[in-house]
Parts: C-alpha cells; sequence; structure tokens
C-alpha cells in the first residue's frame, strides 16, 4: 500500500513538475535571451517567420555570449523603454491607491448597511463585472471627453478605482463574516469608521491581499484604456502597449524589456502568494 501510494505520489510530482517547467519555459528563455547581445539578438530575430517545416526551430537554451549590452541599452543608453516603464509603474500606484480607499469601503457598505437601493446598487455592480471593456469603452470615452480628461493620466486611472470585479470580490468576503464583530464594537463605542479600520480590515487581510495582486496584474497589463483613451499622448503610453512595436523594429533588446517588465509582477505575486492562495477561497471566518 505504501509503495503504490510512493508510486502515484512520485508519479505525481513528475507529472506537475513537468507541466511546470512548460509553462515557465517563455518566462525563463527571456530572461535567458535578455544577457545575449544586441547584435546577436538582432540576427536572431530576423528568423521569424522565415523557418521550414521540416526543420526544428532553433531555441537556444543560453546565450551565445554573456553579455548586458540589452540592459546597457535600455537603462543608460536609450531611455524609452525606462520612460515606459515609469510611466506603467506611475499607473500602478496610483490605481491601487486609489483603490485601496474606495473599494474595501464600497463593499462594506454594500454589505453591512441597509438603506433604500441597496439590492439595486449591487445588482448594478454585477452588471458591469459582467459587460466586457469593448462593450462599454465608447460611453467612458464620452463621459471622459464631456469631463475633458481625455488624453491625460487621469483618463486611465479614475475608471480603474472603481472596477466592480474587486467590489464583489472583497463585498462576498464581508458578507461572511459575523456580525457579532460590529455589535462588539459597537458595545465598546467604537463608531462606524473605527470599526471598519481597526476591525474589518484586518479581518479583511487575506481578500485584501488576492485582490491587490489580482488589480496589479491588470493595470500593469493595460493595453485597451491607454489605446483608447490616450490616442494624442504617446508619451503617456505604459509599457505594455509598445512591446509589439519594440518587436516589430527589431531593436535586439527585446527580451532584456520583457524581462524589466515581468520583474515587478513577478515580486508581487510571491509577495502576496499566500493571500491568493487563503483570498480566493472566500473561507469562513475561523
Amino acid at each position: 500500500m505504501m509503495r503504490k501510494r510512493g508510486l502515484g505520489f512520485a508519479l505525481t510530482c513528475g507529472i506537475l513538475g513537468v507541466m511546470a517547467v512548460l509553462i515557465l519555459w517563455p518566462m525563463i528563455q527571456t530572461f535567458l535571451y535578455s544577457f545575449s547581445s544586441i547584435a546577436d539578438m538582432k540576427a536572431y530575430m530576423k528568423t521569424r517567420n522565415n523557418f521550414d517545416e521540416s526543420v526544428w526551430i532553433d531555441s537556444r537554451l543560453s546565450p551565445r555570449m554573456f553579455s548586458l549590452s540589452q540592459y546597457y541599452q535600455i537603462l543608460i543608453t536609450d531611455n524609452t523603454v525606462l520612460r515606459l516603464f515609469c510611466n506603467s509603474v506611475m499607473y500602478a500606484v496610483l490605481i491601487l491607491l486609489g483603490q485601496a480607499v474606495i473599494i474595501p469601503a464600497f463593499a462594506f457598505a454594500l454589505c453591512k448597511f441597509r438603506y433604500p437601493g441597496k439590492n439595486l446598487l449591487f445588482f448594478m455592480v454585477i452588471m458591469l463585472m459582467l459587460l466586457p471593456f469593448q462593450v462599454t469603452m465608447v460611453p467612458n470615452v464620452l463621459t471622459l471627453r464631456g469631463l475633458g480628461l481625455t488624453d491625460t493620466l487621469w483618463s486611465i486611472v479614475l475608471p480603474m478605482w472603481f472596477t466592480p470585479f474587486y467590489i464583489f470580490l472583497i463585498r462576498q468576503f464581508m458578507v461572511g463574516l459575523p456580525g457579532e464583530l460590529i455589535e462588539a464594537s459597537s458595545i465598546d463605542g467604537a463608531g462606524v469608521i473605527k470599526t471598519y479600520v481597526m476591525i474589518i480590515l484586518p479581518v479583511c487581510r487575506p481578500i485584501l491581499g488576492a485582490a491587490v495582486a489580482l488589480s496589479f496584474a491588470d493595470c500593469w497589463n493595460l493595453v485597451e484604456q491607454p489605446l483608447a483613451y490616450l490616442t494624442q499622448r504617446q508619451d503617456l503610453q505604459p509599457l505594455s502597449t509598445m512591446f509589439n512595436q519594440i518587436a516589430a523594429e527589431n531593436t535586439g533588446f527585446e527580451f532584456a524589456g520583457a524581462a524589466l517588465y515581468i520583474l515587478p509582477a513577478l515580486f508581487v505575486y510571491m509577495f502576496f502568494q499566500s493571500d491568493i492562495l487563503s483570498g480566493l477561497q472566500l473561507s469562513e471566518l475561523k
């Protein structure tokens, strides 16, 4: 019995290991290729779409010659990628700060208060969550144009402050919180704001951490919003919208730019990994 269990466990680990390598291999290759020279990468990128079907694609396991020229190019010589990277950081920071203030408070108001129109408001949140960006893009453009916010960074930031998915996610977690928490804080003389800050937010830390990690992925990978709202401001475009152009120009430092772009998302995921696993389960308060 133990032998069968050991064989099954080893087989499962082997299958999962192979799947993990296959999933992570593009990212591993990106970091490996980022240490190739610019000339070597230009020559390699020219072979795209020029393969013989009877010949295996040349996929290198390591650079032919270790070089930091790509990183020197994007960090010292040409600041285009670094400037776009800073734009992405700016959007991510502003969006997450606004969401940290608005979304948990909105979710708390949707689940722990009674007022007319509460259910209708929650229904609207669900409907907005189900609608894709392509459906809401035109109304958003018209609204932002009426407010004079088009071609400004606020046209990207403000709509993201009210992302309905994270309102729904946090609200569903808060619904499972026992009402005795609020009642006990009220008996102790705590007001609504103090209860929210001192009791609700600490208890909701797992779901808040999961929401931060998922929201960072959303605002770090912005594509449709900048292309729709920043048509006249190329200087405000994030790095996520410019990769196709950089790759099409065959600059030779595409992989270093991609590696630089991956690192923040990787660090955020590693930092909030436990919160993602525990928060998304919407487990009951123990």
